[in-house]
């Protein structure tokens, strides 16, 4: 017996490393890795930011990792990368540094008026603090301070994330929140928010807070497509990029290598970084157990998530299950958007998702308002807001007075955020402002295999054609 259980586990681990290795040799197909690939030694850590950091301290050190990357990445681009399109070329039309403002960095939005509150926003994995400028400025006409921080690793280059650890942007999240709370004054709300990894941080820090007396509360938290779950096989990306360690099999650091044509967000992606991600999630989901055990969630404040219900890129179900299924009855609430229904895309459907739909909408233990926003009939690609509260059995039906957009199946986890004229990202974009080509636009055609970037990149959706009512809800949401 113990000759076979030995003989079984040898099998299992000589299966593992074959694929490992597998993927390793696969990985060696991806571009050469480029200057913007590897690490920059001046970014900011968890060791460094103690309680008695300001928000000027975090600035000034982000001033140096930009430097960093002006001074040693930039004038090392190759003459073959030299194009309009590569926002490392120092001559690029893209490269953020010509912009006015670099949404790259760490940035803070006053309001006209008074101070009536504080707002911390917390951008995405690979983004940069441009995702989250939308809500900033929504929160800034409500009378809020807001504070969108660049977290550590991010803005620059791809290769800032081969080295970043979660724990680095937990404890700029807590500074975050320190500073917001001072510069809002007392006795005034405290909004935290977060799109995809950022609503993981957010989620993370509202829980430690609870715990955490130092830690200033939340009274509100928004999030946007937020990173609750990810896929069981993230985890793996750990020892996958280990194994480039090893000089021949670099490019195993990488999930993909691509070129970098968007200036506030990287296309390139570090396993390390899903590695993370991985770990984040884990936290979470035992950290609202223990606050679900011993009662201490009751005191968490009301969440607002707007999520996707098809999403590539988290579980969206995680956000149902590992989330929202332990919250209070304290006036939280969860906006889904659909599938498009109209009948000529339903029968292209993979599927259909109907039973989780019902699930969420039957479920008498359900504490939070719930918002489906879907077209009202499936001869129309007009869109209505199907909402119960809390323990509902009844089903309001409010039109929006939107529709589908034409050619659009669903919305995407990139799209939840954004507005639809973002200069960037809209399908109709503001033209006054250029940030480069305008990738809501973009529906390349031609033969497959042609392309350096998947066709798949640009038929994703990168903006909110129902943003107007991620407003509505927002500003019914938030403290006044």
């Amino acid at each position: 017996m113990l000759t076979w259980v030995l003989g079984f586990i040898a099998g299992v681990v000589i299966v593992f490393l074959g694929i490992l290795f597998a993927r390793a040799f696969a990985a060696r197909r991806l571009p050469p890795l480029k200057p913007w690939h590897q690490a920059l030694s001046r970014e900011i850590t968890a060791r460094e930011i103690t309680d008695a950091w300001t928000l000027g301290d975090y600035l000034r050190r982000e001033d140096e990792v930009f430097r960093q990357m002006n001074e040693t990445v930039l004038p090392a681009v190759a003459p073959e990368d030299r194009n309009p399109y590569n926002r490392y070329w120092p001559d690029s039309p893209i490269n953020p540094e010509k912009f006015p403002k670099n949404w790259n960095r760490t940035y803070e939005l006053l309001p006209d008026g008074p101070i009536r509150g504080g707002a911390l926003l917390i951008h995405g994995l690979t983004d940069s603090p441009y995702s989250v400028k939308a809500e900033a400025e929504l929160l800034r006409s409500l009378g809020y301070y807001a504070l969108c921080l660049r977290m550590p690793g991010h803005g620059t280059i791809p290769g800032g994330l081969v080295k970043a650890k979660w724990e680095d942007w937990r404890a700029a999240v807590r500074l975050g929140a320190r500073h917001v709370r001072q510069r809002a004054g007392p006795g005034t709300p405290f909004v935290l928010g977060g799109y995809s990894n950022g609503g993981a941080l957010s989620v993370q820090y509202a829980l430690d807070a609870l715990d955490d007396p130092k830690l200033p509360r939340p009274d509100r938290v928004l999030l946007f497509s937020p990173m609750i779950g990810v896929s069981a096989f993230a985890p793996l990306a750990r020892i996958v990029a280990a194994i480039g360690a090893i000089p021949y099999f670099a490019r195993s650091r990488w999930m993909d290598v691509l070129p970098e044509y968007i200036p506030f967000k990287y296309d390139s992606f570090p396993a390390r970084a899903g590695q993370q991600t991985a770990q984040l999630t884990r936290a979470i989901k035992g950290s609202v157990r223990r606050a679900a055990d011993s009662g201490r969630i009751k005191d968490l404040a009301p969440i607002l998530a707007f999520v996707s219900l098809v999403d590539s890129t988290v579980e969206t179900p995680a956000t149902f299950e590992s989330l929202f299924a332990y919250l209070p009855e304290n006036g939280s609430e969860l906006v889904l958007f659909d599938l498009n229904r109209y009948e000529f895309v339903a029968p292209f459907l993979k599927r259909s998702y109907d039973k989780e739909v019902a699930g969420l909408f039957s479920d008498p233990k359900r504490r939070y308002r719930l918002a489906l926003v879907t077209n009202a009939s499936a001869n129309t690609r007009d869109v209505v807001a199907r909402i119960e509260g809390a323990h509902a059995t009844e089903t309001t039906v409010t039109p929006l007075g939107m529709a589908w957009p034409p050619q659009i199946f669903s919305l995407s986890h990139l799209a939840v955020p954004f507005r639809p004229d973002d200069p960037l990202f809209g399908i109709n974009p503001d033209m006054s402002v250029g940030y480069g080509p305008r990738l809501g636009l973009l529906a390349p055609r031609g033969e497959r295999g042609v392309l350096s970037v998947s066709t798949d990149q640009f038929m994703r959706l990168n903006c909110n054609p129902f943003y107007p009512y991620v407003e509505e809800r927002i500003r019914a949401f938030v403290p006044k």
